[in-house]
């Protein structure tokens, strides 16, 4: 299939006219049936690099997602534009998942969503089977790495895929993995050989500023108010009762803040998650539960008003704001309290010593990237292995 082909149905359903960075070399690899994994930040485009082959290629696409909120968001966005795609998830009746278990065996598919321990179970390779698979997709790819800051263990068991469908080609792709992280992909996931697209983890439009925790509330709301008035943006925090009063202490000063955590129903989590979507303006302030393949494009600020646990973490988590390419912002407020009490958290925790020790290097490598005295961005970018010259666009260079 030629890059002509692959350019003109960029086109024709997504109504862009050419590809960006390294997307056509992704495409024409995985189009021709090769195996690939892609590192490549936030908003950098990482979605198209397996709808654009799923869409070339005879047979359903079949693409494995960590959230349900995350693959009905893609779906939806999907049909939007005239793309035949579905998800089978939890969420649905039976009488739902057998209508879309009907399309694909009949071919009218070009894409499915599942999450991974639905693959995982024997039932779902019999009904896959029964239809032709274009290629699988493994979103979020990091969550297989043990070493990664979202493991997820029934990614694991997404290394058998080979064994049941030895021709179908097979792409992973995450915003985020140090070297450590990247080597675990490729190992857990039998990948090795396959070929590695590796994008600068630079996103120029993001200007990161680190403060000294004083008093949160202020600071955020002096932030939001005489920087970004009526713009979308992202407030993480580190507890759910820091969530609920942060968004309750924002609505009081005339801000649209709404909260967002595990704790919450599910419902009021979806109807949250569909406002901040839909509405230009509205502040979310969410725990680390919110996030993962958000695509809202104008998100102007990202604020931490609790340090993040690894620098990992608040590189995605941060990489939200700004996916539109326009200036952005990501605010991190810190305090050595913060890290005293996540690293005594660490000490009690029940896990085994390896693990808790890998913690608290990931928490010491957030709190270096919080004092260091240089450039931001060239501490971020040599975190995951990459060179950067002082970026004139942090606080750190401004000094």
């Amino acid at each position: 299939m030629s890059e002509d082909a692959a350019r003109a149905k960029l086109k024709e359903v997504f109504g862009y006219d050419d590809f960006r960075g390294n997307q056509a070399e992704v495409i024409a690899h995985v189009t021709a049936g090769g195996n690939a994994v892609v590192l490549m930040p936030t908003g950098g485009g990482k979605s198209l690099c397996f709808q654009i082959p799923a869409l070339l290629r005879e047979g359903t696409g079949i693409v494995i997602s960590p959230l349900i909120a995350l693959m009905e968001d893609q779906v939806k966005a999907l049909t939007a534009v005239g793309v035949r795609a579905a998800f089978l998830n939890s969420s649905q009746s039976y009488a739902e998942q057998k209508v879309v278990e009907d399309a694909y065996v009949a071919g009218e598919l070009d894409l499915l969503y599942l999450a991974p321990e639905r693959l995982a179970s024997e039932g779902t390779k019999r009904f896959l089977s029964r239809g032709r698979i274009a290629l699988f997709a493994i979103d979020e790819a990091h969550c297989v790495s043990q070493w990664g800051h979202d493991f997820r263990p029934d990614y694991l068991r997404l290394a058998d895929i080979p064994k049941h469908w030895t021709d179908v080609p097979r792409i992973a792709l995450t915003a985020t993995a140090t070297e450590r992280t990247h080597r675990e992909i490729s190992s857990v996931l039998k990948m090795e050989k396959a070929r590695h697209f590796i994008t600068s983890f630079d996103r120029p439009n993001i200007s990161y500023r680190v403060v000294k925790k004083v008093a949160p509330r202020q600071q955020l709301l002096d932030f939001i108010q005489q920087e970004h008035a009526n713009e979308s943006g992202v407030v993480y925090a580190f507890t759910r009762s820091t969530v609920e009063s942060t968004a309750e202490s924002l609505v009081k000063r005339g801000i649209r803040a709404i909260p967002y955590h595990a704790g919450l129903p599910p419902e009021t989590r979806a109807e949250s998650q569909r406002e901040f979507l839909t509405n230009s303006g509205t502040v979310i302030v969410a725990t680390i539960a919110f996030g993962m393949g958000i695509d809202k494009a104008d998100v102007r600020f990202v604020a931490h008003i609790d340090l993040p646990k690894s620098v990992e973490g608040f590189y995605q988590e941060s990489g939200r704001a700004g996916r539109d390419g326009l200036p952005s912002a990501a605010l991190l407020l810190y305090g050595v309290r913060d890290y005293d009490s996540q690293s005594q958290m660490i000490a009690d925790s029940d896990l085994p010593d390896e693990r808790r020790l890998k913690l608290q290097a990931d928490l010491d490598a957030m709190l270096d990237l919080c004092i260091t005295p240089s450039c931001r961005r060239v501490q971020l970018l040599a975190y995951f292995g990459q060179g950067s010259e002082p970026c004139g666009n942090c606080d750190a260079c401004a000094i």
